[in-house]
């Protein structure tokens, strides 16, 4: 009998629907606001209640001739976009040296270098604004892509670092001893097998950034992203426009998160098992 006919076996159903019943209740919960925010998006009422206005886009129409929300997305997807290569590489570098290199004081440097999301970001946007005042570069787009970079990096180089844990070392020691030099083996080598990875690390920079306020609150003076935008619509009143920005939002962060998900799951990110020849 297999394991797998054994574990089928062993399975209490109870404990099954149990299991889904949370995993449903979970879902709801963190979506339902999402859920309701994308509906009344589409709702004709300038406020949300129940029963519905009619189906309607002039929220959507609202947002696309506010040129404050453009001016928002355009900081926020430039910010974004450099924030991905910048981190990414920063990331792969890092991932790179934990994976090839043996030094004094090693655990202390993963441990320093996948610090920043542990710290709260209250905490690091004051920090950041501290710092970069100092050196004259607060309250410009600068200032928000260094700050992004530093919350960014860590996660890509986590990505990366899973990826490289992959591979088995001696194939790049195999290529220097075919005559390959360092910089053709991490071309030909390294690069081609951790490259699902590295975009994966990209869309999520990219999404983290995208989705981003506490820190670009603190340092981004008149050059605002979108999210700190919606602040400053809530700040005078409700608006309906909120739901729509929202809506935009949450898609375009969960199109980028997917693409990198299916870069880390799919076929180029499987290995294949080594043989027994």
């Amino acid at each position: 009998m297999s394991d797998k006919d054994t574990a089928s076996i062993n399975r209490n159903p109870a404990v099954d629907i149990a299991l889904k019943t949370y995993v449903f209740l979970a879902y709801a919960f963190v979506f339902a606001p999402i859920a309701a925010s994308f509906v009344f998006s589409f709702n004709s009422d300038r406020f949300p209640s129940i029963p519905l206005g009619h189906f309607s886009l002039e929220w959507y129409k609202a947002v696309a001739t506010d040129p404050l929300v453009w001016e928002g997305l355009r900081n926020t997807l430039m910010v974004g976009v450099i924030v991905g290569v910048v981190a990414t590489a920063l990331g792969f570098g890092a991932a790179y040296t934990d994976f090839r290199y043996r030094f004094f004081g090693k655990q202390v440097y993963l441990a320093l270098a996948l610090l920043p999301p542990t710290i709260p970001v209250v905490i690091l946007g004051l920090g950041m604004l501290a710092y970069l005042s100092r050196i004259n570069l607060s309250g410009n787009a600068l200032s928000v892509i260094i700050a992004h970079v530093v919350i960014c990096a860590p996660f890509a180089m986590a990505i990366i670092r899973l990826r490289l844990s992959q591979m088995d070392p001696d194939l790049e020691a195999a290529a220097w001893n075919l005559g390959a030099s360092e910089w053709a083996a991490m071309r030909h080598v390294i690069v081609p097998f951790a490259m699902p990875a590295i975009l994966g690390a990209l869309f999520i920079t990219m999404a983290v950034s995208f989705d981003e306020f506490a820190i670009a609150w603190f340092v981004s003076g008149l050059n605002e992203t979108l999210p700190v935008k919606v602040l400053g619509f809530l700040q005078g009143q409700v608006s309906p426009r909120i739901n729509a920005i929202g809506t935009f939002v949450f898609v375009t962060s969960m199109t980028l998160v997917i693409l990198a998900q299916v870069l880390l799951t799919g076929r180029g990110a499987k290995t294949r098992p080594a043989s027994d020849e």
